[in-house]
């Protein structure tokens, strides 16, 4: 039996070829026993094999080999949510741009069985896009730049809008809700929360986006490339997450690297997506917010999906200190920490400070040979008010801002470090600011 908290377990074999069976019955196809399954946290999804149904006509086309089943999480979505997904992928497939949309059998797209939601999709195959190379990038964006005009064309009336509140705010609130956090850190990540989610906010207010249908989750992951396929190059997949949304939020997964790298990355997408759709430049100003939005409901998407065994099985590292720990120290909220004791020491800042500190922390990481599997490393952010004569113990009249970035690998401390441990002393002398 599936409860809210395991909703697949009475997914069985059975159930998913029985559902499938009855939907191609007046299609004129059935499951061929043959079914397996696909990487999917979120939902289940599988691949079956086909054969003609035994009524079906001797001039009936055969059925392809395959599809693809997917099989909803239940309670994620409404119907109408669903079908708003659906709408959209047929839309794009209407309109030449290479979607995957459901397919449509007895006039339906949305298929139940069993207390289950499902929807049966054209096999698709392809590879992860080789992004390294201009030429792809320029033909990703001209495709993307076309799913965005048609997105364009009217906006979804049920499906959620991606913004402070539902990818900051509200996921913000059920982590600390439902005590997933150490408790020596909730209330710094209370504080800390609330200062990202009030910069992204200005952040929104100051670009005022237009809003329109968007894949979501557009990830190289999320695009398959095929030159064999009947239109040679990317195809979409899984608008699962399709919201309402800012044209960037499908562009700025696909950046990776240090800013000169991600810059050269960025021309050649818009060069392509250009040619089909207007792009905004002030939504630019929206990438690092966006990536804030993204890491808050990440790790909201792992705590509420906990009991459903497959997650604790993928990401085991979730509950533990550690974890929480870098959460916390995470660049976006760092720099939010950063900007406020900065504001207080009456330095200023600055309003990009988040993006220069992650430039300069991946051309440091570079320069010092320090990005590989597995090495951990330690950055240190440093903030002064730059050059001053005297001690600089008391602000001075002019104050001129100077970061200093360092990083180093981290090594584990001596065992006798450990068994001895730190002895701290506290001088009773205070520092004079006016001492020569």
């Amino acid at each position: 039996m599936s409860s809210p908290a395991t909703p697949f377990a009475a997914l069985s074999p059975d159930t998913i070829l029985d559902a499938i069976d009855a939907v191609g019955a007046r299609a004129g196809f059935r499951t061929s026993g043959q079914f397996f399954a696909l990487n999917s946290y979120e939902n289940r999804v599988f691949l079956v094999g086909l054969e003609p149904a035994a009524d079906a006509p001797a001039t009936a086309a055969p059925p392809p080999p395959t599809l693809v089943a997917k099989f909803y999480r239940p309670g994620r979505w409404t119907d109408a949510q669903i079908r708003e997904e659906h709408a959209f992928a047929e839309d794009l497939a209407q309109a030449e741009v290479p979607a995957v949309p459901p397919l449509r059998l007895n006039g339906e797209t949305l298929h139940t069985a069993a207390g289950f939601r499902f929807a049966l999709f054209e096999r698709r195959g392809g590879r992860t896009p080789e992004l390294s190379d201009p030429a792809v990038r320029e033909r990703i964006g001209r495709f993307l730049g076309r799913l965005h005009a048609v997105g364009a064309r009217r906006p979804f009336a049920t499906r959620i809008r991606l913004d402070a509140d539902t990818y900051g705010a509200e996921p913000g609130a059920y982590l600390l809700q439902h005590h997933w956090l150490p408790p020596e850190l909730v209330e710094i990540y209370r504080g800390l929360l609330a200062q990202a989610l009030d910069g992204v906010r200005r952040a929104f207010a100051a670009a005022a986006p237009r809003w329109q249908r968007l894949h979501g989750d557009c990830h190289p992951g999320n695009i398959l490339w095929n030159e064999a396929a009947p239109e040679p190059g990317p195809h979409f997949v899984d608008f699962d997450d399709s919201v309402m949304g800012p044209a960037v939020q499908d562009l700025w997964m696909l950046l990776s690297g240090d800013r000169s790298e991600q810059e050269a990355q960025l021309r050649d997408v818009l060069e392509g997506y250009e040619m089909f759709a207007d792009f905004d430049r002030a939504q630019l100003a929206l990438i690092e917010p966006l990536r804030t939005l993204r890491l808050i409901h990440y790790a909201a998407w792992i705590a509420r999906r906990w009991d459903d065994p497959a997650f604790p099985a993928a990401f085991p590292w979730f509950q533990t200190p550690r974890y929480w720990e870098g959460r916390i120290l995470e660049l976006s909220l760092h720099a939010a920490r950063l900007a406020a004791s900065a504001s207080a020491l009456e330095i200023p800042l600055e309003d990009d400070v988040e993006a220069t500190i992650r430039v300069a922390i991946a051309e440091l990481l570079a320069a010092d040979d320090l990005v590989a599997p597995g090495l951990e490393v330690s950055v240190r952010v440093t903030v002064s008010r730059g050059g001053v004569e005297g001690r600089n113990l008391l602000p001075p009249a002019r104050v001129r801002p100077t970061m200093v970035v360092q990083a180093w690998r981290v090594a584990p401390p001596p065992t006798e470090l450990l068994e001895r441990g730190l002895h701290l002393a506290i001088s009773g002398v205070r520092r004079d600011a006016r001492s020569p």
